[in-house]
């Protein structure tokens, strides 16, 4: 490892800056975050950690306005922040939805993956590899790396590319090469692993676009940058269209990109509420015997440790061995947690809560048949919440709508077959073909 786990007060108060000033000069979120990556990979971090610092965040070559045309042009920002008249009727709550699934290839992800791609071409880089677990941030990636004249290569699951086999149609579509990661269960953690093997052996012409605020220094803080571009936006949709800002803000969690991304810009607004909702799968208990836990509900359940380059909370049995993670949705299936989610959670900021899969799925066909917007997955579960718990909640709420649910058409199929789901269309039809 690169570093220990000493931390000065220098380190902490660093750590405490407001805002999305937190992390970047040390990549410090209290007791989380850090490079804890093998000597092999810290040429590489270094180097990243400069082009962050110059393009990023000074703006070098003009590549932030580079990248501000290309999200407006290819990207199709800014997106909507629509009311959402009959929730807002149901729940007798002002209910506005922050439409990214209306962005270029149906999810935020696109906005850091553009980024990180655009970067890599500004950095000399001839060659970019990613993970992707529901396949939408593989998606995004491929599509940018198509854009910008890169080859790339993805790594996903096996579990995960049966799930979501639209996506990885996508992908090849675009021109990318999709590898099998069939260690584990084959979902996201083992396709995390098996793309930081091949950064560690290709660092000199290959970037690795990592799809979340997960990984070592400067990841979360990068990857919170180009996401930021959503709470940036709403906040100031917000004022215009209601006159203030929003009493709460609502965001399915998963490594938490989107999550970061809709919290960033509401941060220092002590009055907005933010909740994450992160994936309570089956049950909240974990089985240590089977090695499994039947949800991915790191915030709201997990313990400190370190995966994949920063320390975190994540879900491990009681010798600290990380847990297999589950949940309806591809996306949100992921042992850990950005470390600045942590920390946010850590010092009360950062409301975690937990839906269960049926509840996500109420929450799928709720959208859908009033609002005529059909979610993936991952965005359902925060509508779980809200049916949930609107009562507990102000009387103006945004929630992203982080992608759209065609990827997940297949399976929204089969676990409502399986299901008593309500406001969920007749089944039988679809029984024969099961």
């Amino acid at each position: 490892m690169s570093e220990t786990d000493t931390r000065t007060t220098e380190e902490t108060e660093t750590a405490r800056r407001p805002g999305r000033e937190r992390g970047r000069e040390d990549g410090k979120f209290g007791r989380y975050g850090g490079q804890y990556v093998p000597e092999a990979l810290m040429p590489a971090i270094e180097e990243l950690t400069d082009a962050y610092e110059r393009y990023v965040l000074d703006n070098e070559d003009g590549f932030m306005d580079e990248f501000r045309e290309r999200l407006a042009d290819f990207g199709g920002r800014p997106t909507p922040l629509q009311r959402a008249d009959r929730l807002s009727e149901r729940y007798d709550t002002e209910v506005y939805l922050k439409r990214e699934d209306l962005l270029h290839g149906g999810a935020h992800k696109l906005n850091n993956a553009l980024g990180q791609v655009l970067l890599a071409k500004y950095m000399g880089k001839e060659r970019i590899i990613a993970e992707t677990g529901a396949g939408q941030h593989g998606t995004a990636t491929a599509m940018a790396a198509a854009h910008l004249d890169m080859p790339c290569t993805i790594y996903m699951g096996e579990r995960d590319i049966n799930r979501q086999r639209p996506n990885v149609f996508r992908m090849k579509l675009n021109g990318s090469e999709v590898k099998p990661v069939t260690t584990g269960r084959g979902t996201l953690k083992e396709a995390i692993s098996e793309t930081m093997r091949d950064w560690a052996e290709t660092v000199e012409d290959t970037h690795y676009v990592i799809g979340s605020i997960v990984g070592p220094h400067p990841f979360p803080v990068m990857v919170r940058d180009f996401q930021a571009v959503i709470s940036e936006e709403a906040r100031e949709q917000a004022r215009e269209k209601t006159g203030g800002l929003p009493t709460d803000v609502v965001a399915c969690a998963g490594g938490g990109s989107n999550t970061m991304g809709t919290f960033a810009h509401f941060v220092d607004d002590e009055d907005v509420a933010l909740h994450a909702v992160e994936a309570g799968g089956s049950t909240l208990e974990v089985d240590e015997e089977a090695g499994v836990a039947p949800n991915s509900a790191s915030l709201f359940a997990g313990e400190e440790g370190v995966l994949h380059g920063a320390r975190t909370k994540l879900l491990q049995d009681s010798d600290g061995q990380i847990m297999e993670s589950h949940s309806v949705s591809s996306g949100l299936d992921y042992a850990g947690v950005g470390p600045e989610l942590a920390y946010l959670v850590d010092e009360g900021r950062v409301d975690p809560v937990a839906v269960d899969d049926d509840a996500a799925l109420e929450g799928f066909h709720r959208l859908s048949n009033t609002e005529g917007i059909i979610p993936a997955l991952e965005t359902a579960h925060a509508f779980g919440y809200l049916e949930e718990h609107h009562e507990d909640l102000g009387e103006r709420v945004v929630v992203n709508v982080s992608g759209r649910g065609d990827k997940d058409l297949d399976a929204a199929i089969e676990e409502t077959d399986q299901r008593d789901v309500a406001n969920a269309p007749d089944m039988s039809m679809f029984t024969g073909g099961m």
